[in-house]
């Protein structure tokens, strides 16, 4: 390109930017006007009795330290705006190959998970079943579901097939817990569903049936992925304030609640979630 489309582009580059970091000033300033307001009520209930109280220093501090924190805060989104309000086109064309550079690098990361099995929930078959589990929990993040044919496990299913395809950071897999002895008994797996979760090839921790995702069998797969979000077991961006944020939190809460052993057509012996029938 040119010099002069160049020179458009850093001006709208330099345009959204400088849009962002005032918005950001602009929250600053009204958490600030907001935590002052708030305190300001109970200051003047101090004085009501005519002397200051150890309640109202304490918030004349905090008042302080907000004040501070404002500050810091504004000082540094000029430095920034300054900053931005100076770029060139070489500044901007330094930023547009690094984030090239980055893109691709993801890129390749992505093709190399694939490549291992990521991005799919699969079965564990391959005899011996102990000797591939191992095998597979060297990856990076893994999450393996010990099951057997009941209706817990099957919900457990739904949710893991539909968690897989949108975390290709993180490996998935079931094996089934009556035909590795070995590792059920060594990793002391005992109730079914149970998710062992390893990084590195070391199990980290475990998701042991549903006690944690509600205790109902109609969990919404939100939940599930707030839990191994929890555990850093999957990138997850979903903790922010924004419309996405906010509709996936909405879409934990309005779940009608049912008893994990109610309703449903069931296997003879669903009413049993570990291993002996």
């Amino acid at each position: 390109p040119g010099p002069r489309s160049r020179g458009t582009a850093a001006l709208t580059l330099r345009g959204v930017w400088e849009s962002v970091a005032v918005r950001q000033l602009r929250r600053g300033k009204d958490l600030f006007r907001d935590a002052a307001a708030g305190a300001a009520p109970s200051r003047a209930v101090t004085r009501l009795g005519g002397r200051n109280t150890m309640q109202e220093a304490v918030q004349q501090a905090v008042v302080g330290q907000l004040a501070k924190v404002a500050e810091i805060v504004e000082d540094q989104v000029d430095a920034e705006l300054h900053r931005l309000e100076n770029l060139d086109e070489d500044d901007i064309e330094a930023i547009r190959q690094r984030r090239l550079a980055a893109m691709k690098k993801q890129r390749q990361k992505a093709e190399e998970w694939r490549a291992a099995g990521h991005g799919t929930y699969r079965t564990l078959v391959n005899e011996p079943l102990d000797k591939e589990f191992f095998t597979e929990a060297k990856s990076e993040r893994f999450v393996c579901h010990f099951y057997r044919e009941n209706w817990p496990c099957k919900v457990m299913d739904k949710h893991l097939g539909e968690l897989a395809p949108q975390h290709i950071e993180t490996k998935f897999v079931k094996i089934h817990a009556e035909k590795c002895p070995y590792v059920t008994e060594k990793l002391g797996i005992q109730v079914l569903p149970t998710l062992a979760l390893c990084k590195n090839g070391k199990v980290v921790d475990y998701i042991v049936g549903f006690n944690e995702l509600g205790n109902v069998d109609d969990f919404p797969t939100e939940r599930l992925r707030l839990a191994l979000a929890a555990r850093q077991m999957i990138h997850y961006e979903g903790n922010g304030d924004g419309a996405e944020a906010q509709q996936r939190k909405q879409k934990i809460d309005v779940q009608p609640k049912r008893a994990v052993r109610s309703g449903g057509q069931r296997d003879s012996d669903d009413e049993d979630s570990d291993f002996d029938d």
